[in-house]
């Protein structure tokens, strides 16, 4: 059974993803668009346009257009748009980078990536020296400041302003952000201007969003979450956001009071704080209409607690980086709390039977599979990668396990995808079980979500020691946390004779749950 979005079909505009935005702050132009949260620093439109348009055209007089790749590794910070505008308006595609990750999982990424050059923030400069050895990296550039063996800022804002470069929407690869899908190490995902335009516009149908609202942007731009729902919607709607390098409850508070922001785009752990923090008593937040969580499930009793003590509708969506990244969203009050809504605009699902491949019967579970203008074009260099994920006909499996209710709302159950979502976060555990692969003390391992109240789930790992070998916990989770970033850190590990597995060689990860 194919079920479509009850509300009608969306119109994506033609056009490249800065051409989109840029229209949203047309009539604003003398009004802050970005604000720095920490110093109070604002940035307006036609700051932020001017800007962006001089980083395009430093890019061109390097050469850096279509099917070339910047890469930026930056928290948020109004800088971080101008780098990301000014991308697409050169017709160039940007890979964007978690800052805690460390020199080797940056290495990775501009390798796999193909990046020619880099944008870090003065503070990452060290980190990145280290990173870009054996790159296709030429230039790194310091973001909003100057440093060593850097190019400063203002010597790329002086360059002169472009147009738009000419492209074709559909098939120009904008946003390159990383996901490790349903099971191995993380992959670029390859998203079009198009895609990004249209699932702006079908977020947008969902939300009262209007000009000259605040909205606080705790949500990192590195991540697909973030870089859509508030830098790219947000902007397009004319609102103004309000960044934070990371999330700081009293400055968040402080901030939702002070600009009287309407929404907040939040991940569940965010919102058990609102529901329990003592702070939370000490700020007015009467301004708050809706609360948005997103990247993990959030449960019914964590949403009714919520939206009691907040005083505001407390909803939730669904979606991926593959899927640029929103398929359903709570759109009515009367959405059940912790039912990720309906279908957006323009969109189709199935639910599958992962053992037969065919549609399971009506309010039944099975593996949601979508389509829509929103869906990847597919993985970067990967090309079996996409043909597990993506089918000949458009349907993008999702790894994840759900049903859709008589309503049509979508209730998510379960995951087939091996993925470990830390605060909202894809851990892969392929990525560490190859980390403790390459310990001479380990012979075999396997690596596990645990559910946490607050991080949602945490890595865990269970290892068999090579024979005589002396290995403890502590050195294991050293061993680890030397080489990844700080939410893929092992936060237990559990010693045993052997790792339980199919036929086929793949690990039970079902039965070492029930021991963990």
């Amino acid at each position: 059974m194919i079920y479509r979005s009850q509300y009608s079909d969306i119109s994506v505009p033609d056009a490249a993803v800065a051409e989109f935005v840029f229209a949203g702050l047309k009539g604003r132009e003398d009004q802050p668009a970005l604000i720095d949260g920490q110093t109070g620093r604002a940035m307006t439109g036609a700051e932020l346009i001017d800007a962006a348009r001089r980083f395009a055209g430093a890019l061109a007089a390097r050469g850096i257009g279509p099917g070339k790749v910047v890469a930026l590794m930056a928290p948020n910070c109004p800088e971080f748009a101008v780098v990301f505008f000014g991308t697409s308006i050169a017709g160039a595609t940007i890979t964007t980078v978690n800052p805690t990750y460390t020199a080797q999982e940056l290495r990775h990424q501009l390798n796999d990536s193909g990046a020619v050059l880099l944008v870090v923030p003065p503070a990452l400069l060290p980190l990145a020296a280290d990173a870009v050895a054996g790159t296709a990296v030429t230039e790194t550039v310091a973001l909003a400041g100057d440093g060593e063996a850097a190019t400063a800022w203002h010597e790329v804002l002086s360059a002169a302003p472009i147009a738009q470069v000419p492209l074709d929407p559909a098939t120009a690869i904008l946003a390159l952000p990383y996901s490790s899908g349903t099971t191995g190490l993380p992959k670029g995902v390859m998203l079009t201007h198009r895609n990004l335009v249209a699932n702006a516009v079908q977020i947008g149908a969902c939300l009262d969003i209007r000009p000259g609202d605040v909205t606080l942007a705790v949500l990192p731009f590195f991540h697909i979450y973030g870089m859509e729902v508030l830098l790219n919607l947000q902007l397009a709607r004319g609102a103004a956001v309000v960044t934070l390098p990371r999330f700081d409850l009293p400055l968040a508070l402080r901030l939702i009071e002070d600009h009287r922001s309407r929404h907040l785009y939040i991940v569940p752990p965010v919102v058990l704080a609102l529901a329990k923090h003592p702070l939370v008593d000490q700020h007015d937040l009467s301004s708050l209409d809706l609360v948005i969580s997103g990247a993990a499930p959030l449960g019914p009793d964590l949403t009714l607690a919520c939206a009691a003590r907040l005083g505001c509708e407390v909803a939730q969506g669904y979606g991926m980086t593959e899927a640029s990244p929103v398929t359903h969203f709570s759109r009515t009050r009367g959405t059940p709390p912790g039912a990720s809504g309906e279908l957006v605009a323009g969109t189709e699902a199935r639910i599958v039977d992962p053992g037969t491949g065919r549609d399971a019967a009506p309010g039944a579970e099975g593996e949601l599979w979508v389509r829509g203008p929103q869906v990847m074009v597919g993985y970067l260099n990967n090309p079996e990668a996409t043909a597990r994920t993506i089918t000949p006909d458009g349907w993008l499996r999702t790894g994840d396990l759900g049903r859709v209710d008589e309503n049509g709302n979508l209730w998510i159950v379960d995951r087939v995808k091996e993925l470990i979502k830390v605060k909202g976060f894809q851990v892969a555990p392929a990525e560490l079980e190859g980390l403790l692969l390459a310990h001479p003390a380990i012979a075999d391992c396997a690596v596990i979500g645990r559910p946490d109240d607050e991080a949602g789930e945490v890595p865990v790992a269970f290892v068999v020691r090579r024979a005589e070998a002396a290995l403890t916990e502590a050195e294991v989770q050293a061993h680890i946390a030397g080489q990844v970033a700080h939410y893929k850190a092992l936060r237990a590990v559990h010693f045993t004779d052997l790792i339980p597995k199919s036929p086929s060689g793949k690990i039970l990860r079902r039965v070492l749950r029930a021991q963990a």
